[in-house]
């Protein structure tokens, strides 16, 4: 399948019908010949999968090449029917069986054809196809097998001792060894995408900050970017700064909970208690500088809906010296407790040539080697006039996501302070709906639909939101991928050959969504 010389990702895309608005990276429409060069690029691991999803007649293709260069490629779907990727692209097997299972797209070849997102509960098969089908059975859902002897398997979930949201783990086992595990997601598919349909701006916003709930904010700046990119709209430099402001907050929180829930399923509670004390301040920070714990519905498309007053600053000032004070004792009480580094060091180990064929982001990919921050490359405002290095080490284990986490929270404490200490002024939002009437009235596009994409670094790693804006103002068609669709399937990787009883620790420094990957 493989060849040598193969084009770059501009010549594929010159080589398709170039579909006009489609901004900032380009997207053509191809033949079935160019997809199939895509997939070789992807197989031969020259490039990267960022995305691929589904419309009723077609298929998209997000790519990453070399040189960070991004675009988009669609094949029309003659028949419902195309050529799998994930038959010579692993990563993509779990995309390709969600799209079949929302639009009834039959990729050729794809070595595993059970369903993904459709557990026959929806009372409607295909929901987003041209003409969604009747009632899909629920037929019980038939896991890989494993041979050998003196196996056992250990069903574990989808409904869990914990607050946690529900997912299937098969295990097969020999002995305390696990040989294989496999995972079922897909309990809490919400619909987004078909909620998307139709909705008017504000409406699809607080759709994609409800995406996953510990990621409101890069759900939030992915999809407003994505808008503000298809209508050619410019936020106010404030709120691209209050943004990222923001989405490091968030950050921070995500960092300092996980650092000790890993602690706590290595049964040393004393780091879990001090990271939750030391979280809680961070959402309560936030909730004094913008109104919210969480920062939801903060940022929309054209800014954000509220501004950073005297106050707020100052609650924030005082969070970053506080952990700067605390953080510092609890890294060396992790690093010197010797009980708690037996269960973190070796454990989970994550391949380096699997972290970057899965593309995977975040702390999974930068703690097994894999160099790549969406803040920094291809980058975005303000982060280009910010300065802060993207931690990475080859190890791959629990010890080393741990450590990716550690180096990230002092990252984004520098990167708070600095946009305190640079934060410009002025207006924090503009009238999206009016800016789209001017520009389109000068490209002769106003009633055209308009294309945008984003990718924004959240906390897990790169998250991507495609849409298209029909005639009337509304959605036409929006996508969003979490990283975690590349992360669960390295999950399963990274837990074989470790005990059964290292799964919580392995899983919880993965930390995957489900909601963001049931969608």
């Amino acid at each position: 399948m493989i060849r040598k010389n193969l084009p770059a990702l501009a010549d594929l895309i010159e080589a398709g019908r170039r579909i006009d608005h489609h901004v900032p990276w380009p997207r053509a429409v191809v033949a079935p010949k160019v997809w199939n060069l895509a997939v070789e690029q992807l197989a031969s691991g020259r490039w990267s999968l960022l995305g691929l999803w589904g419309e009723p007649d077609k298929v998209h293709m997000a790519l990453l090449d070399e040189a960070l260069d991004i675009g988009v490629i669609s094949l029309d779907c003659r028949g419902g029917r195309y050529p799998s990727v994930g038959q010579y692209h692993p990563p993509a097997l779990r995309l390709e069986r969600a799209a079949a299972d929302l639009f009834a797209l039959a990729p050729q070849g794809l070595p595993d054809t059970r369903r993904w997102l459709d557990h026959g509960q929806w009372g409607v098969s295909h929901p987003l196809a041209a003409q969604p089908g009747g009632p899909a059975a629920a037929a019980s859902y038939r896991f890989l097998t494993a041979e050998g002897e003196s196996l056992h398997q250990i069903a574990v979930g989808p409904v869990h001792a914990g607050i946690i949201e529900p997912g299937h783990f098969r295990f097969t086992a020999g002995g305390e060894t696990v040989v294989r595990l496999e995972e079922r997601l897909g309990f809490v598919h919400k619909g987004i995408e078909g909620l998307m349909a139709g909705a008017a701006l504000d409406g699809a916003a607080k759709l994609a900050g409800r995406t996953s709930g510990d990621s409101t904010v890069a759900y939030s700046l992915a999809f407003a970017r994505a808008v503000e990119a298809a209508l050619g709209v410019a936020p106010p430099p404030r709120a691209i700064w209050l943004r990222a402001l923001m989405a490091e907050l968030e950050r921070l929180a995500n960092h300092l909970g996980d650092i000790g829930a890993i602690c706590n399923d290595a049964a040393f509670a004393i780091m879990h208690a001090h990271c939750g004390v030391l979280r809680e301040r961070v959402l309560r920070a936030a909730d004094a500088a913008f109104g919210h714990r969480l920062m939801r519905d903060r940022i929309v498309p054209g800014g954000v809906t509220g501004d950073l007053n005297e106050a707020g600053g100052n609650a924030i000032r005082s969070l970053v010296t506080e952990i700067r004070q605390r953080f510092p004792r609890l890294v060396e009480l992790y690093d010197n407790t010797a009980s708690l580094q037996d269960r973190t060091v070796a454990t989970g180990r994550l391949k380096v040539e699997l972290a970057r064929q899965y593309a995977a982001g975040g702390y999974v990919g930068r703690a097994s080697g894999r160099d790549f921050d969406a803040r920094r490359g291809p980058g975005y405002a303000p982060y280009d006039e910010l300065a802060f290095d993207v931690p990475v080490l080859q190890e791959g284990d629990v010890n080393a996501r741990v450590w990716i986490r550690v180096r990230e929270v002092e990252q984004s404490l520098s990167l708070v302070e600095q946009i305190l200490g640079r934060l410009p002024s002025g207006p924090t939002l503009v009238a999206v709906a009016a800016d789209n009437a001017a520009n389109g009235a000068a490209d002769g596009t106003a009633d055209a639909p308009r294309e945008g994409m984003a990718l924004v670094e959240g906390f897990r790693g790169d998250i991507l939101v495609w849409l298209r804006i029909g005639e009337d103002g509304t959605i036409e068609r929006c996508h969003l991928r979490d990283p975690s669709w590349f992360q669960w399937p390295l999950l399963e990787a990274a837990i074989e050959g470790n005990i059964v009883a290292d799964f919580p620790i392995c899983n919880k420094s993965f930390n995957c969504s489900y909601s963001g990957h049931d969608l």
